[in-house]
């Protein structure tokens, strides 16, 4: 019965799962926002997820080590996004379709990688819940926001340092100045191609992370194609966000807490089909963007390449 989706048991389940689900999108979705704003396009953040999801996983098989899975995740993420940088700022190439090449590589070569070296899928131990003192302890509130795991905590974190950055900072500055109006920064004595270079590698690093998040902290499991479409959703949040940490945020939160009820809705066998279900957060998408590419603007410079003069 869909009556059955309204009971306070339901709710907080749904709100707690958004919560935990929010986390790959934050990581990903804040990335790409650092290089939009720089001017740099990346499509491939799918294929970063991908590659970062993994890398974490199988260090944590071999090595059960979490935290140096992160940092392998890293590793791959800056890899990728300076190849991705190499590709769209040095070459100078397409960024749309660079984005979706890297986006077929890193699909394509995670699926080898977990083809050759471990073949079957297997369950590990991931981050376990970290219950913060005395917030942790508040009635229903407590146990919704904090009792989470690390990765949760730091996604959410991360949206006040990236808006500090962004706004607040000489390098956030001149992130902004890059994706407006690179000719008039490079006059200023910024260095265009190395704030590009910049934000590329660190919405690399931050998409790596998020695939790390799915596969080491919220699922405990690596599976081929497992991110499902949530790195082009990423890509969405951004126009939906207006390029903005907070309204990434909010993007980030609907979306997960769509994803949690289509969840609930084939746990509790109410009477939809189940694949009907299983489209609603990329429904949702396709809607967001229609509505967000017809309200605002993104950054100027967006998916222009630079060439300094002289």
């Amino acid at each position: 019965m869909i009556s059955d989706l309204f009971t306070a048991t339901v709710i907080m389940g749904i709100i707690s799962s958004g919560i935990r689900l929010a986390t790959p999108y934050l990581f990903a979705a804040i990335g790409e926002m650092f290089g939009q704003r720089s001017g740099v396009l990346n499509l491939g953040v799918e294929g970063q997820m991908l590659l970062g999801a993994f890398t974490a996983y199988y260090v944590v098989l071999k090595t059960g080590n979490l935290f140096l899975a992160i940092l392998a995740a890293i590793v791959v993420g800056a890899v990728m996004g300076l190849a991705m940088g190499f590709v769209t700022i040095k070459l100078q190439a397409t960024q749309g379709i660079a984005g979706i090449g890297f986006y077929l590589f890193g699909m394509g070569m995670s699926n080898l990688l977990f083809q050759k070296l471990i073949g079957v899928v297997e369950n590990i131990n991931g981050f376990p819940i970290v219950k913060i003192p005395l917030l942790g302890d508040i009635p229903v509130l407590g146990e919704i926001f904090f009792q989470q795991n690390l990765l949760v905590y730091l996604a959410f974190l991360l949206v006040p340092i990236a808006w500090f950055v962004l706004n607040k900072t000489t390098l956030g500055l001149k992130i902004r100045a890059v994706g407006e109006n690179p000719e008039a920064a490079d006059s200023l004595g910024v260095s265009v191609v190395r704030v590009r270079y910049f934000t590329v590698i660190l919405g690399g690093i931050l998409s790596s992370i998020a695939g790390a998040a799915l596969s080491v902290a919220l699922l405990n499991v690596f599976q081929q194609n497992m991110t499902a479409g949530q790195g082009f959703i990423a890509v969405a949040l951004v126009y939906f966000g207006s390029w903005r940490p907070f309204g990434i945020l909010a993007g980030a939160l609907l979306f997960s807490m769509v994803n949690a009820l289509q969840l609930w809705i084939q746990v509790l066998g109410i009477p939809i089909p189940s694949e009907l279900a299983v489209m609603m957060p990329y429904i949702l998408t396709i809607l967001v963007l229609a509505l967000s590419l017809s309200k605002g603007k993104g950054p100027s410079a967006l998916t222009k390449a630079f060439e300094r003069e002289g």
